[in-house]
């Protein structure tokens, strides 16, 4: 009896693991302490089904997709990066949606930086060096970019520049001094890993383009329901509860 139980276990076990399911998300850097809290809320309800996520910048993420990588939902710091990904075959047009609206936050670990406004930082003699995330592959330095034009301090601003490759890394330069200030997102201060830590200051929403964070499946990710299912997820309350926790506006 102990053999024939122990048979249909390993049987059940197998029928189990089989069920599960597994989904690739990769995933814009400035989400990189949100995942945490969403990924438990969304094993409460689905623990059979395995999220592992990649972070980087939403644009070396793209490249990666279209390389192959398999990734079943690309979540984006912006809109552009997934229609690219929709034009090119590589995702499920019709699953496209703004899952989350980011903020910019100007932010210094240096008690002798003023942040009585924007414009009066970037042009004070103590920032010396100004992180901003690279550009061309992510939507938060781009915004950046955009803020220092409206502002008329890109010329100014230029020779201070400290580029990383995504926002976090833009953050990682403020946090151990290799930049006097920085322009990162907002929810990466409002997180337990940096909150607390040096001050900030909202970037009003008026001087750069509304940060649409979008969500796609991509093609490999359309044959997946645990992928679909994650999708769905982060449209609904306990998902928006929690991008709202971390200083992202709704859709």
């Amino acid at each position: 009896m102990r053999a024939v139980r122990a048979f249909l276990l390993m049987i059940l076990a197998a029928a189990a693991a089989r069920a599960a399911g597994r989904v690739g998300v990769a995933a814009a850097a400035n989400l990189t302490y949100v995942l945490e809290p969403l990924d438990a809320a969304f094993a409460r309800a689905r623990p059979d089904v395995a999220v592992v996520p990649t972070l980087g910048s939403s644009g070396n993420l793209l490249a990666q997709i279209r390389n192959g990588a398999p990734f079943d939902l690309f979540l984006s710091a912006d809109m552009d990066f997934p229609r690219k990904l929709i034009a090119a075959g590589g995702a499920e047009a019709s699953s496209l949606r703004v899952f989350a609206i980011g903020k910019l936050a100007l932010w210094t670990t240096r008690p002798e930086v003023g942040l009585e406004s924007i414009a009066g930082a970037v042009r004070s003699a103590r920032v010396r060096r100004l992180a901003v995330a690279n550009p061309r592959t992510a939507p938060y330095g781009r915004a950046a970019l955009e803020v220092l034009a409206k502002l008329g301090l890109s010329e100014l601003a230029g020779p201070k520049l400290v580029t990383g490759e995504n926002v976090t890394q833009a953050a990682e330069f403020v946090s151990t001094g290799n930049a006097d200030a920085g322009f990162v997102a907002l929810s990466l201060l409002l997180a337990p890993r940096l909150r607390g830590q040096g001050r900030w200051i909202e970037v009003p929403a008026s001087l750069y383009s509304p940060i649409e964070q979008g969500a796609v499946l991509t093609r490999r990710g359309g044959a997946n329901p645990a992928a679909r299912s994650y999708l769905e997820f982060l449209s609904g309350p306990e998902a928006r509860e929690i991008f709202g926790r971390f200083g992202y506006a709704r859709p």
